[in-house]
């Protein structure tokens, strides 16, 4: 709910609390309700009204927001009514009981009994000032009697004995004229004694004596009259009360002029009697009298006073039932705030917003309650920060793996316990030629060419098994083996192959039943130790078989020389014959033997700046005719970088791959192609290990020959791996040999089209600028 109707809920409680409890003591007091009961109705109906519209205010605005289906409406619109029952029962009840309960209680005020007491009371102190205003009469008669005998120096005397002094009586004789004669027992601060009017002295003159009840509160005439009436003398003066407004009996009566004392006077004496009615008595009637005349008034109004009680419930009940009902908007309001915000939260924290909600400040426990759902979504937004950290160091460390393992040279494959393919580098796509994507859950013995290397792991993975468990030292441990795997595009009779070692585990039981093979391509290696060995093979053939051909040789060609001309032609012949190969042979086995000193025994090459387009250009010399017949065409890169080569060893590296590319060019030509060879350099921009830019120097040599057969690809670079009849397959070995001690690399490869073969050399040692 807004501040501001909370503002006006404070202030109109306050101003109805005051203006209902006007309205009740208006209610109760007959003299304010005459003038201002009218006042207090109409303020307090203004009330009512403004809280009625209030509350049908806040009713539409909670119905709109029911209707619109607004979150929490619903609990709202409940809590409004239970709160609104709860206040609005009670009432209703409080109010048809209150109503009976008025109703009965002013039925019964005016009963019949009351009425009469009353009555019986009026009567009985009429009865009692009658009596006391009638000895009084009697008594200023006798007096009067005794004081016509006397004469008027007596008057004094005599007056002051014949009143009763007991009863505070004050005795005055006066003439008609209203002259005072004599007077007794006058009151204390008194000069001059209260003087009948002339209408008392006329009535006491024409009658027997006036007599009368005069002072004390002025009560209503009706009830003066009663009071009064029973002793009143015609002409009786209604005198309004003395000064002091004491109740007290008057009478006057005339004394007789009998002849003697008195009767020489021309002018009529009175004698006047007054005495003041008891406290007690005078109070007691006076109290009577009061409540009389209000039973008489009350009774005569009692229908409307019924309406004005009535009026004042409804109102009251209204008032407190608007009342309630906004009250109950309020306490719903105060209720349902921290459960509304809770329901919010929840929602916000189902959908992943774990923001801090406003909190209800209050000391109970629905503050207590928002104030923990914060410190939830707090520490919650703190985990799932935790989280999202962890994750993110996660994913860097994934990636850092996938990227260490994507750049490993080793191949690395990951099998589930049915040797299922899981995951593999790129490292394992590149060494067994193959494209894993497709294949992944599938078995590795199903995928095409690779059933040997499957089996291979199948059987060093039991086989290892069965010796962890014969020593009882669990799957702890590991395997390495040599494997040979064919390669995807070797041909039926090719037995070349991809040499591979293999190292092997079980995974650990945390990440899940399985197994990881790490595996290299030792292909080059093998090649490498072949190297090495026929190295040796040839320093040993150049030591063990060079030595004896010479003699060999001499002895041949001695024979010839002792035995030919002692021969018959015949036999001549067939001994020229003989020693002419004797001495082919050897020289071929002396060629063979230089090849291989050469081999074994080849030269540290000696590092110098040199211009590699010069040295092609000088070699291509020897085998370029000028004319349209040549084949080699040459497109060499201008301001190529210098390099560091030794110039003699580069030249024959040249010399070996131009006539290995010539030959291989001209076993075409009879298929009806014309042989072609292209030669190019170029400057090759690479990014070092540092990070810094690099140049290296590229030659290439491409022909249009037949091309490697795949046999010779796996093995081209070692010694005596030739697909010529004649060679003894040292060309290519020596090339190798050559350009490693260069520190660059030779690729050989065939043409994407099939058509002949490449052969590149990447210098990497550049001559200082």
């Amino acid at each position: 709910m807004p501040r501001h109707f909370r503002y006006f809920l404070v202030v109109g409680g306050a101003l109805g609390s005051i203006l209902l409890f006007l309205l009740a003591s208006a209610a109760e007091n007959s003299a304010f309700f005459d003038k201002n009961y009218p006042w207090l109705l109409g303020l307090n109906a203004a009330m009512a009204v403004a809280l009625l519209g209030l509350v049908t205010l806040l009713l539409a605005r909670l119905y709109r927001r029911y209707k619109r289906g607004a979150f929490g409406s619903r609990l709202m619109a409940r809590l409004v009514l239970l709160f609104a029952i709860i206040g609005i029962l009670p009432g209703l009840i409080i109010y048809v009981v209150s109503v009976q309960f008025v109703s009965r209680s002013i039925e019964s005020w005016f009963n019949v009994r009351v009425e009469s007491a009353l009555e019986s009371g009026l009567n009985l102190g009429r009865t009692a000032l009658d009596a006391s205003l009638t000895d009084l009469s009697a008594k200023a008669r006798n007096i009067a009697l005794e004081l016509s005998e006397m004469s008027e120096s007596e008057l004094v005397t005599q007056l002051s004995r014949l009143r009763d002094p007991g009863q505070q009586q004050e005795a005055t004789i006066i003439t008609s004229g209203g002259q005072i004669v004599a007077t007794v027992g006058g009151r204390y601060g008194s000069l001059v004694p209260d003087l009948p009017t002339p209408a008392m002295l006329r009535q006491a003159r024409m009658t027997r004596g006036y007599a009368a009840i005069e002072g004390g509160v002025d009560p209503p005439s009706t009830s003066r009259d009663t009071l009064a009436g029973a002793t009143m003398t015609p002409g009786a003066s209604t005198k309004a009360p003395s000064a002091q407004n004491e109740l007290r009996l008057r009478t006057v009566v005339a004394i007789p002029n009998s002849g003697s004392g008195m009767s020489l006077q021309a002018d009529t004496y009175y004698l006047q009697l007054t005495q003041p009615v008891p406290p007690s008595l005078a109070a007691n009637a006076e109290a009577l009298r009061a409540a009389y005349s209000e039973y008489q008034e009350r009774a005569l109004a009692r229908t409307g006073l019924r309406k004005i009680y009535i009026t004042t419930l409804t109102l009251t009940l209204l008032l407190a039932i608007f009342g309630a009902i906004t009250g109950a908007f309020l306490i719903a309001g105060d209720l349902a705030k921290p459960l509304l915000l809770l329901a919010e939260g929840t929602k916000a924290v189902a959908e992943g917003n774990l923001s801090p909600r406003p909190i209800v400040t209050t000391s109970d426990e629905l503050g207590t309650l928002t104030q923990s759902f914060n410190t939830m979504t707090r520490q919650l937004s703190e985990a799932r920060a935790s989280v999202e950290k962890n994750r993110a160091e996660l994913e860097n460390a994934k990636a850092y793996l996938e990227s260490v393992l994507a750049n490993m040279s080793a191949g690395v494959m990951v099998l589930d316990k049915h040797f299922r393919l899981v995951t593999c580098n790129e490292s394992v796509e590149r060494i067994l030629r193959h494209n894993f994507d497709a294949h992944i859950g599938q078995p590795l013995s199903s995928i095409g060419g690779l059933e040997p290397l499957a089996n291979a792991f199948t059987k060093a993975f039991s086989e290892q098994s069965a010796q962890s468990a014969s020593a009882d030292s669990g799957l702890s441990g590991h395997w390495q083996q040599q494997i040979e795997v064919p390669r995807k595009d070797a041909g039926p009779d090719d037995d070349s192959g991809i040499t591979l070692l293999a190292r092997g585990s079980h995974l650990p039981v945390a990440a899940g039943t399985g197994y990881v093979v790490v595996f290299d391509d030792i292909s080059d290696v093998i090649s490498a130790q072949r190297s090495i060995a026929w190295g040796e093979v040839a320093r040993r053939l150049a030591h063990e078989i060079k030595n004896p051909l010479t003699p060999i040789q001499l002895s041949a060609e001695r024979l010839q020389m002792k035995l030919e001309s002692k021969l018959s032609p015949q036999d001549a012949a067939m001994l020229t014959k003989g020693t002419g190969t004797i001495v082919n042979q050897v020289s071929a086995m002396k060629r063979m033997v230089d090849d291989f000193r050469d081999y074994a025994k080849t030269p540290p090459a000696v590092l110098e700046p040199l211009d590699l387009n010069a040295l092609v250009e000088e070699i291509l010399h020897l085998y370029l005719s000028g004319d349209d017949r040549d084949i080699i065409k040459t497109s060499l890169a201008p301001a190529l970088p210098r390099v560091m080569g030794d110039a003699t060893q580069l030249r024959q590296v040249i010399h070996n791959l131009l006539q290995n590319a010539q030959d291989a060019a001209d076993d075409k030509s009879g298929d009806g192609h014309a042989p072609h060879i292209d030669v190019r350099t170029e400057a090759i921009p690479y990014d070092g290990s540092d990070g810094s830019r690099h140049v290296a120097v590229r030659l290439t040599i491409v022909d249009n020959g037949p091309g490697f057969s795949s046999k010779i690809l796996a093995r081209a670079f070692e010694p005596y791996v030739t697909s010529k009849p004649k060679g003894t397959g040292l060309g290519l070995a020596m090339v190798k040999k050559i350009i490693d001690e260069h520190g660059g690399r030779v690729d050989i490869q065939n043409r994407a089209d099939g058509n002949g073969a490449k052969v590149a050399i990447l210098l990497l040692k550049l001559a200082p600028a």
